[in-house]
């Protein structure tokens, strides 16, 4: 495949037949999910630059999964071909983006852990690098749709797969329902021809068969260390339905300066059984802020109880008292002890989730302990303090299933 430069020359792509079958790609949404090494991220600058060709002058949005990997990864092989090969524009560091020769273009360098900077522009396209890992939340990927809307531009997505959260759910699953908007390009580390067969078969015969699966033939896998591994989308995530306003409800909250999460449970007292039917994560408020907020969603409840924070956080709870919200201390504080008591709810199918709750759905996937060197899980949950929501769910489930929760028979402020 043969490319024009700006000068006149040509280059030749040589492009394995994934990579081919990318190119030739009419979805909106294009997500190559693959093994490592396989030539995801070397093939997406080549891709993306034929997207901008077609899309013409304006802004556009390339981001990976950390700052480290921006770094490493992502930024070298945007200054290759673009500043380098093809010639097509000038990196500014100070402002993380490359600006064409001619001025009328950008290409904006963002990390997903960079929240803010997902939301900056109005972009015409959008390319996500190692988009599969942990640290890529579905927050970011609804910022880049966000960014995409009025041109309804096109996503490029290049990763291997690592766990199951928002990709495989919003992304592979829809793809497999026949959503024409998306096209899903799946292959092995070996379809790279520069890729040895011999190390490939080397890490078949001495790797697990999930971690195998997932990281040399790009193919979802559940990982081991899963801690919510009896949450099951085909049993405990349902559509929304009407509920009783006479219905009691119980409100979880994790509290954040940056984030503060609530989830709302619904209890259909004759089945015994919880239906999470709202959920939060919101910023930028200050504690009466979010305490009006949530009084207003509550107004029209007949029985409204609030759980909320660790032991240690009894200020927390002060304030939101003081602003007429009385959040009550979960009964149980050990987190094991909380996890123990929504997986009993999950084991009886007694907890359900509206499919509108996409938040906690990707965290119910992803939330996980980390490995040893063995590949065996440890005690200790990995990046626990980002799953805000779930950890509201704990403080709230404390709740309902104690002896002593206490819950109100009359609306709580």
């Amino acid at each position: 495949m043969e490319l024009v430069e700006p000068g006149g020359g040509k280059l030749r792509l040589n492009l394995h037949a994934g990579q081919t079958k990318a190119w030739d790609s009419k979805a909106r949404f294009v997500f190559i999910i693959a093994g490592t090494q396989s030539g995801k991220t070397s093939f997406g600058p080549w891709l993306f630059h034929k997207w901008i060709q077609a899309g013409g002058p304006g802004d556009y949005l390339a981001v990976t999964a950390s700052y480290d990997l921006f770094k490493l990864k992502m930024l070298p092989e945007m200054k290759r071909v673009f500043c380098e090969l093809l010639g097509w524009g000038d990196y500014q560091a100070s402002d993380r983006v490359i600006v064409s020769k001619d001025g009328k273009s950008r290409i904006i360098l963002r990390s997903a852990q960079a929240e803010g900077g997902l939301e900056s522009a109005t972009v015409k396209a959008a390319w996500l690098d190692e988009c599969g890992q942990d640290d890529f939340r579905i927050e970011s990927w609804e910022a880049v749709l966000r960014r995409l809307s009025l041109a309804q531009g096109r996503v490029l997505g290049t990763t291997t797969p690592y766990n199951l959260g928002w990709l495989k759910t919003q992304v592979f699953d829809r793809w497999r329902l026949g959503d024409k908007d998306y096209d899903v390009i799946q292959f092995r580390s070996t379809m790279n021809p520069a890729f040895p067969q011999a190390e490939y078969d080397r890490a078949k015969a001495t790797m697990t068969h999930w971690k195998h699966a997932m990281f040399y033939d790009g193919e979802f896998s559940r990982p081991a260390g899963l801690i919510y591994e009896d949450f099951d989308e085909s049993v405990h995530v349902v559509k929304p339905m009407p509920l009783d306003d006479m219905w009691p409800i119980a409100v979880g909250i994790d509290f954040g300066a940056v984030h503060t999460a609530l989830v709302w449970l619904a209890e259909h007292q004759r089945r015994k059984t919880f239906y999470l039917f709202r959920e939060s994560l919101t910023g930028g408020l200050s504690t009466p802020e979010h305490a009006k907020r949530s009084r207003d969603l509550a107004a029209g409840k007949r029985s409204v109880t609030w759980y909320g924070g660790s032991a240690s956080e009894t200020q927390q709870r002060m304030d939101w008292n003081a602003a007429s919200v009385r959040v009550q201390e979960p009964p149980v504080g050990d987190v094991e002890a909380g996890i123990d008591r929504v997986i009993a709810l999950l084991r009886e199918k007694r907890l359900f989730v509206f499919d509108t709750c996409q938040g906690i759905k990707e965290e119910f996937m992803i939330y996980s302990r980390e490995l040893d060197a063995s590949g065996l899980p440890t005690e200790k949950i990995a990046n626990k303090e980002t799953f805000h929501r779930l950890d509201a769910l704990r403080y709230v489930v404390s709740g309902v299933t104690s002896a002593t929760g206490g819950r109100a028979r009359v609306r709580e402020y």
